[in-house]
């Protein structure tokens, strides 16, 4: 598998799963009325997120095809963008195993390169379970939880976990 910079020409192959990701509801809080130049935007484009640090998106590319993507940048301006965050989908149809894991070292790799002296994730959706073993296993910890903080189709109202990692 290889992890490199995501390119314009790759949307075409990253929507497909994108789209179905942030509109099964599970995992990313998502306006399901947004069209695809908002997906668009929200995943390939700076405009959402905080200046003072750099940003990257990034692909997991397996047989030439992307597999996976993850979009990268510091979590506050100013005074906060000395930490990153990311945000993270893998095409559950797929069937590539790793793909998650090899995005997130990529990004680990690149948080440290660009100078950034933590990762912060806002928001894991606590019954994202496999998200969770993951980050954990990746040395992050759960340093809170906001209780009801997300509306799950599935489960209801479940806890969004703020987890962190000194890079």
């Amino acid at each position: 598998m290889q992890i490199r910079d995501a390119r314009a020409s790759d949307w075409p192959q990253i929507r497909p799963f994108l789209h179905e990701i942030l509109h099964a509801g599970e995992t990313y809080a998502w306006d399901v009325t947004a069209d695809e130049e908002a997906e668009r935007e929200f995943w390939m484009g700076h405009s959402g997120w905080p200046t003072g640090g750099p940003h990257r998106v990034s692909v997991a590319v397996h047989d030439d095809r992307v597999v996976g993507t993850a979009k990268m940048g510091p979590i506050r301006p100013g005074r906060g963008s000395h930490v990153a965050t990311a945000s993270f989908v893998v095409d559950p149809a797929a069937g590539v195993r790793g793909a998650g894991r090899a995005l997130g070292e990529d990004m680990l790799a690149w948080a440290a390169r660009s100078g950034y002296r933590a990762v912060q994730f806002q928001a894991v959706v606590e019954t994202n379970t496999r998200a969770v073993h993951l980050w954990t296993s990746l040395g992050f910890r759960v340093v809170g939880t906001v209780p009801e903080a997300f509306d799950s189709p599935t489960h209801g109202l479940v806890g969004l976990h703020v987890m962190h990692r000194a890079v």
